[in-house]
């Protein structure tokens, strides 16, 4: 059989022992429950399910653990047999044992059927998987033998042609250093020669390249020469007008100024005239006849900016009060300003 073969039978035993494994422990916890919840305290029947469960737990541990150490080739001691019929025995009483208290023989045998199928599958399944173990072990062995000889013959064999192929490779590699030591030379004077094209062509190049940045540089040192000159034109120009702005701005101030100044004067100068009229007026004292019409508006204007009374402006004309209350009213309107002097 080849390793194929093997491993095909190690898992038809796997997934059988498994399936029956599985069928058992689904067999007896439906079996066991009943018979623990009947012989529970009221109250504690849900921890029916429990028992059955442990010990099919403990089934499973031994199962998988005699497999692996079947494959592994060792040996578990005398423990794991102990483990394996205690978890076996055990199944198969809480199985038979309502039967039993019934005394129902045919329950008994029925119930007893899962549990001894389960035992004799653990202990026929750890004897395969040990004979197995055994077999594929004495199958490997004699193929690291085989392999040992046939390695020993392919080095012998890889020896002879290493030899052959040394020599081989000597006389190549005689004649590739030849071949080499002529190439290196060919492509020694090639590259001499390239890397004297190459000089003087990087010569004329950066000849080239120089008139090139030279004449750039001229052209920009006369555009350069060209923007500042020009620059300093109209810096110039600029203050040209801001001085001419500024000329005629201070001449038009002094200009503004003067008016002013002008107009200040000559309103002071008739305000200074007015004053000196009305008070040559009001000093002639009270008219020893009655003034023209003119003189007497005159005196009235006279008295009413200076704030004399109407009866006094009266005495100053001599006109009737009636007359100057009259022309009091008349600059009273026309001249507002004036209204709290005469007053």
């Amino acid at each position: 059989m080849n390793g194929v073969q093997i491993r095909s039978a190690e898992r038809a035993l796997s997934v059988g022992t498994w399936l029956i494994v599985c069928g058992a422990m689904l067999y007896s916890v439906l079996t066991v429950t009943p018979l623990m919840r009947a012989h529970t305290p009221d109250g504690w029947t849900w921890t029916a399910p429990i028992l059955p469960i442990v010990v099919d737990a403990a089934v499973v541990i031994v199962v998988r653990l005699d497999s692996v150490l079947a494959r592994l080739g060792g040996e578990g001691g005398r423990w794991p047999v102990v483990l394996r019929w205690m978890t076996g025995i055990m199944t198969l009483a809480l199985n038979t044992a309502d039967s039993a208290l019934r005394k129902d023989l045919v329950g008994m045998a029925v119930h007893a059927v899962a549990p001894l199928l389960l035992i004799v599958t653990a202990e026929t399944g750890l004897a395969y998987r040990r004979s197995i173990t055994a077999a594929v072990t004495a199958l490997e062995e004699r193929e690291r033998a085989a392999r040992r000889q046939r390695e020993q013959e392919a080095r012998e064999r890889a020896e002879e042609a290493e030899q052959a192929e040394r020599r081989r490779a000597d006389e190549e590699e005689r004649r590739e250093r030849e071949r080499r030591e002529f190439d290196a030379r060919m492509a020694r004077e090639q590259r001499e020669h390239e890397a004297q094209l190459a000089r003087e062509q990087a010569e004329r190049e950066e000849r080239a390249q120089q008139a090139e940045r030279d004449r750039i540089a001229a052209v920009e040192r006369a555009e350069r020469e060209a923007r500042e000159r020009a620059e300093r034109e109209r810096e110039q120009q600029r203050q040209a007008r801001e001085r001419r702005e500024r000329e005629a701005a201070e001449r038009a101030e002094r200009e503004r100024r003067q008016a002013v100044e002008k107009a200040a004067r000559e309103q002071r100068e008739r305000e200074e005239r007015a004053e000196r009229e009305r008070a040559a007026l009001l000093a002639a004292g009270p008219a020893p006849v009655k003034q023209s019409e003119e003189q007497a508006r005159a005196t009235v204007a006279a008295a009413y900016a200076t704030g004399v009374p109407v009866r006094q402006a009266a005495e100053l004309c001599g006109w009737s009060v009636g007359w100057v209350s009259t022309r009091y009213q008349e600059l009273r309107d026309t001249n507002p300003a004036l209204e709290g002097a005469s007053r």
